[in-house]
């Protein structure tokens, strides 16, 4: 595994860490109101997180938020890795999007899901960076053979 990402990864690196940064800042700076919104629309689409404490619960994910956001932003951090922490966490707003009621016609976004749907851009450039970095890898075990 890399421990430095190539230039070429920067610019998606940077422009999509700054996003899930911002967003994780946002939900640690966030009120009462805040993490009313942000639990209650994570239990509709997840049941099971009903007994987490809705501040307890928003102040772990803004901190996830801020820590996926650092490594991505970050060059040191290997692209596998913040590509992996990018796919899986688009995944589970991808599964709000699948989840809650309204947000979808078939696959097709409604006027509403439209915000939550953009997030399966999230999951692409998340999977294109560790498609890639297998991808190297494979090719640089061939040539050492």
């Amino acid at each position: 595994m890399r421990f430095l990402a190539r230039a070429h990864q920067m610019p998606v690196r940077l422009i999509v860490g700054a996003f899930v940064l911002n967003s994780g800042l946002s939900k640690l700076k966030g009120d009462e109101g805040t993490a009313e919104y942000i639990h209650g629309t994570a239990t509709a689409a997840y049941p099971f997180l009903e007994a987490q404490d809705k501040n307890d619960f928003t102040r772990k994910l803004g901190t996830a938020e801020v820590a996926l956001g650092a490594a991505l932003i970050t060059p040191l951090v290997p692209t596998m890795l913040a590509g992996a922490g990018l796919t899986a966490f688009a995944g589970g707003l991808l599964g709000l999007y699948l989840r809650l009621p309204g947000m979808r016609e078939g696959l097709r976004p409604t006027q509403q899901g439209i915000p939550l749907a953009k997030d399966s851009w999230l999951a692409g450039i998340g999977a294109t960076l560790v498609l890639e970095e297998l991808s190297r890898a494979r090719e640089e075990r061939r040539g050492r053979r």
